[in-house]
């Protein structure tokens, strides 16, 4: 039998932390609290018979203090290039609803802000990632360049975002966010890029 769902793409997400974010390590924020924007590309995916693919989601996440050991504020938005059917499977997906991975990362969630329908814009170029939702975010990322040019990568982490995968370490160009009264304007702090696989 089949998964009920299934989704792979590119994860993405930038934060205030310094680059090399300690909170992967179980550890504090670098400022105390931590404001994140997480993004993911569906390349393929299905919710029982309905098609993912090319579509996107994106959290905005609050915590005030250690990720470990505080609620977090949480906002879900899903890509409005999606038919009704489409936004609810990925509303059920990464609101935790339909089980898997994001349910593990759903709760942590102690405010929950809502879920909207919105324009998202990813682009994915060589060593950049970046994402818009017009009105409301806009966060670009470059991946930190390592031995030899390449890239520099995390393997094995305990906050597990993409289990299964070494995660990109990147810093971001700009990371800006404003909406459900929280607002943020962040440039040159810690990014991370990977690809995920996801099921339920």
């Amino acid at each position: 039998m089949g998964s009920k769902w299934k989704i792979d793409g590119t994860y993405f997400e930038t934060c205030n932390c310094d680059t090399g974010c300690p909170c992967v390590f179980l550890s504090a924020p670098t400022t105390g609290e931590c404001t994140v924007l997480v993004g993911w590309h569906i390349n393929n995916g299905h919710f029982e018979d309905i098609n993912l693919g090319e579509l996107n989601a994106v959290m905005a996440v609050h915590s005030p203090g250690h990720m470990a050991e505080v609620p977090w504020q949480a906002a879900l938005y899903v890509d409005s290039k999606g038919d009704s059917e489409q936004q609810e499977a990925l509303t059920n997906i990464f609101s935790g609803q339909a089980g898997g991975h994001p349910a593990m990362l759903a709760s942590h969630v102690g405010d929950f802000l809502g879920v909207k329908s919105v324009e998202i814009v990813y682009q994915d170029v060589g060593k950049n990632r970046s994402l818009s939702i017009p009105g409301i975010a806009e966060a670009e990322i470059e991946a930190i360049s390592g031995q030899g040019g390449g890239e520099t990568a995390i393997t094995g982490h305990p906050l597990c975002i993409a289990p299964g995968y070494p995660i990109v370490v990147a810093q971001s160009r700009q990371m800006n966010y404003s909406d459900h009264g929280l607002r943020w304007e962040i440039s040159r702090k810690n990014g991370f890029y990977s690809p995920f696989d996801y099921s339920g």
